[in-house]
Parts: C-alpha cells; structure tokens; sequence
C-alpha cells in the first residue's frame, strides 16, 4: 500500500496507444493533458507586448527627463550670454538628438529641447518630446 506522501506514477501509455485514465472512465482528464502548455502559448505574445510597453514607457521618460535637464542647463547658459553654439552643444551634451532653439523676450531666454519619441513608439506615431526652460538674463554683473 502507497503512503499519501508518494506520488502518483506517471501514466503510460498501454499497448496500442490507449491511456489508461480512458479505460478507468476519466476521459477529462485524459483531454486536458497538454492544456498548459497550449494557454502558455496563447498567453506569452499578450505577456511580451505588456513587457514591450512597459519598457518603451520607462525610455519616454528617460529622454523627457534629459530634454528637460538640457533646456534648464541650455537656460542657465543663455542668461549668462553664452552663444547659440555653445548653448546647443551643452543640450546635446544631455541628449545629444535632440533639436534646440533659443529666443529671447524682454528679460527673459528661453530654451526648447524637442525630439521625436525613442523606439518603436517613435517610429510609429511621430510622437514629439518638447521641453523648454526660462532664466532671466543676467546684466552683467552691475
């Protein structure tokens, strides 16, 4: 006699290619043999897109995160008179892709940093990532 804490042996198929869970009248569980593998298989695409997104999402942020780092600096330096080369250097210095413009409006420089979205994403949707960044310019030390 078995003791609870053995396992059950593994059915085999008899001669003929008959289960022996068919002859005991457990056709059910028969049938499911398999079925695991077969909802694994429907699932895993579902499971990879999720995955997909997530990842493509943290990367979006990475680069609205550095465009909004290279406008505050690409800032900062435009108020301290710096030319347009050299606050456009010190933006693609965060991010080097991304596109920069420098305007000035009464005491004010503002700084925009845009570029289109990073990935698949990008690609598909021609999604743009705008920062931009104000300081007042500094007059020169009076």
């Amino acid at each position: 006699m078995r003791s609870r804490l053995e396992p059950k042996p593994h059915p085999r198929p008899l001669a003929g290619g008959i289960w022996p869970c068919a002859l005991l009248g457990r056709r059910a569980r028969c049938r499911q043999r398999g079925s695991v593998t077969a909802e694994f298989a429907v699932t895993l695409p579902a499971v990879v897109f999720v995955l997909g997104l997530v990842l493509g999402a943290a990367a979006l942020g990475i680069v609205q995160l550095r465009l909004e780092e290279g406008a505050r600096l690409g800032a900062r330096a435009a108020a301290r008179g710096e030319g347009t080369e050299t606050i456009t250097r010190i933006v693609q210095e965060i991010e080097p892709r991304a596109a920069v413009s420098v305007s000035t409006s009464g005491e004010f420089t503002r700084v925009e940093a845009s570029r289109t979205a990073p990935g698949l994403i990008g690609r598909l949707t021609d999604w743009q990532l705008v920062a931009d960044a104000q300081a007042l310019t500094e007059s020169g030390g009076q």
